[in-house]
């Protein structure tokens, strides 16, 4: 009996080391392989998480260590999503210094708690702030080259108008940038029509660098976001296109709309089988649908229940359950 009894205590331990194990150590640096995000054992580890709202109106007061840090213990998120605002007022144009100061301290707190973070340049027009961007990348990849919590992108939502061939030929100046100083971290480029025509780009991706990938989203309850547009990313995804959700709703495309969670659930189910990593936007207390949080909400975090939408709710529930 004492010898079952120390097997079963080595178990625990073992088990309660391995549960101690942060997302970043239990992965490691992420690449991509054979059209896939991958980890260090060349394993899709399907990062879930959350989107920091624009670093700018409601959602600026919760860039803060202590939202991080609630967002990992409490919501169990993997992966978080700093969408740092470039063109609107008092954004990345008008106050680099601030916003960068903004990005750094949620990708630092991101690493001291062992959890990835995206450096996600939110901008619907970066092939008209080139110059910008290649002066913050540049920046970021010498401030955390080799940090493997680190993922750089480079360019949130194409605006629809815009084609490939323009975002292309963005993505293939800021990535230079980029590897000058960091030669292997992962690299998300954005795709036409707000980040949804990853078909087109499936067909004409970019070569001569690794660890490249793409961006993929969608609002749930969205009426024009449904079959055609899964269809679309289905067929990124036979032609061996690696793809992440860096940005995805409950609600519509406004942010607004209906919350409904019958689309929801075809969504969720969508990435599962799909192994898809993803960040859930977002964390703001505006009043709109795909806001998690309630107005007036902390800003440091430590939410209540009935501080929460019933997105947030949803999203918390979401990530408890699965990222275990």
């Amino acid at each position: 009996m004492k010898k079952i009894a120390r097997i079963l205590l080595f178990i625990s331990i073992i088990s309660s080391q391995a549960f101690a194990q942060t997302p970043v150590q239990a992965n490691g640096a992420l690449s991509v392989v054979n059209g896939q995000i991958v980890n260090q054992n060349g394993i899709a580890p399907q990062l879930r998480g959350i989107s920091f709202s624009w670093s700018l109106w409601q959602g600026r007061k919760y860039y803060n260590p202590a939202v991080l840090d609630w967002l990992v213990n409490d919501f169990k998120v993997s992966i978080v999503r700093a969408a740092m605002g470039v063109e609107p007022a008092h954004g990345y144009i008008q106050e680099p210094e601030a916003q960068t100061q903004l990005e750094e301290t949620v990708v630092d707190e991101a690493i001291k708690q062992g959890i990835y973070v995206l450096i996600d340049w939110h901008d619907h027009h970066s092939n008209l702030h080139l110059a910008q961007s290649k002066t913050f990348f540049s920046e970021m990849a010498k401030r955390y080259t080799g940090v493997p919590n680190v993922v750089y992108e480079i360019w949130n939502e194409p605006w629809g108008a815009i084609p490939w061939d323009t975002v292309k030929n963005y993505a293939l100046q800021v990535i230079p940038e980029i590897r000058k100083y960091d030669p292997n971290n992962l690299i998300i480029v954005g795709s036409p029509h707000w980040d949804q025509d990853v078909d087109v780009v499936a067909g004409d991706p970019i070569t001569g660098f690794k660890n490249i990938a793409y961006s993929f989203h969608f609002y749930a309850s969205d009426p024009n976001h449904q079959e055609k547009l899964r269809a679309k990313a289905d067929l990124a995804l036979k032609k061996g296109l690696p793809l992440i959700v860096t940005e995805w709703g409950v609600g519509e495309s406004n942010g607004n709309g209906k919350f409904d969670q019958t689309l929801v659930k075809t969504w969720f189910d969508w990435m599962e089988k799909n192994k898809l990593s993803w960040t859930n936007w977002n964390i703001t207390d505006k009043q709109e649908t795909t806001a998690l949080l309630m107005s007036g909400a902390p800003v440091n975090g430590a939410w209540t229940e009935e501080q929460l939408t019933p997105a947030g709710q949803y999203i918390r529930e979401k990530l408890r359950e699965l990222n275990k």
